[in-house]
């Protein structure tokens, strides 16, 4: 089985990745779980034709844990794509992060954590111990970040990458950076500037993915791209990355830039 998380910071467009990959991969004939590991419960709203499903905490809180079923986390989205949202606390209560952490548990309690392929959308803005706890306790082994070519969004990723590089260290961690998808803001240079700052953090551009209208088009009718306008060249794109993801087979451990450094790679493509 193969466990993969796209991290990076908030609005970057995980959820419109993570969402649109995991559909083309169910059309390759992939057995998918996604999981949605954010309290805005978005990552699968494309999969399940708009709707926002019920979230693990939510439950966990009207009704207690132990009268939370499979039937009622475990939702069947497009072309069977199996969709989960692990929610968050009350806005101004608790931590998000914890949300995450119950969700997994009673996901391995159901035995419902199989498939051909795992893909956990995960908030990268600040990675505590409960956003981390799926590269820090072994479920993403494999972590793609998703950034664009805006200093902020690098920073995220760059961030991630102290957090990959921090766990890594762990004895039996299987938790490494497996490369850095672009999802273009159409910034000059932007495919260059991303591709510079994955080499240098050691790693590599698995996708460019361009800014295009359809994806606008495609949520507005409550789909992916890959199901929405499956010819259009940004689906190809989603196609392409999923392609990708399951022959990728470089996994390392990450270099992350110095505050001035980074600083430094932004100016130079500017």
């Amino acid at each position: 089985m193969k466990q993969i998380a796209l991290y990076g910071k908030g609005g970057i467009g995980k959820s419109t990745t993570s969402a649109n990959l995991s559909a083309a991969l169910s059309l390759a004939g992939y057995d998918i779980l996604q999981i949605g590991c954010d309290p805005k419960r978005d990552s699968t709203r494309m999969l399940m034709q708009g709707k926002l499903i019920p979230t693990v905490m939510d439950l966990v809180r009207e009704r207690g844990a132990a009268a939370v079923t499979p039937a009622d986390v475990v939702y069947t989205g497009f072309n069977g794509v199996r969709c989960v949202e692990a929610g968050g606390p009350e806005p101004g209560v608790g931590c998000a992060g914890r949300g995450i952490i119950a969700t997994f548990q009673l996901l391995e309690k159901f035995g419902t954590l199989t498939g051909d392929v795992i893909v956990y959308d995960v908030l990268g803005d600040v990675v505590c111990g409960g956003f981390a706890m799926p590269m820090r306790e072994g479920y993403a082994q494999e972590v793609y970040l998703v950034t664009s070519g805006e200093l902020m969004s690098l920073y995220a990723a760059n961030n991630i990458c102290k957090a990959i590089e921090r766990l890594s260290a762990r004895p039996k961690s299987r938790c490494r950076l497996a490369g850095v998808i672009c999802n273009a803001k159409n910034q000059p240079k932007e495919e260059e500037l991303v591709a510079e700052f994955a080499r240098r953090v050691n790693s590599h551009l698995v996708e460019f993915i361009p800014r295009d209208r359809v994806v606008q088009l495609a949520e507005l009718n409550r789909k992916t791209v890959i199901e929405y306008e499956p010819s259009s060249q940004q689906a190809q794109r989603y196609r392409d990355l999923a392609t990708r993801v399951m022959e990728n087979t470089r996994f390392t451990i990450p270099t992350p830039l110095g505050i001035d450094d980074l600083e430094a790679l932004a100016i130079e493509f500017m």
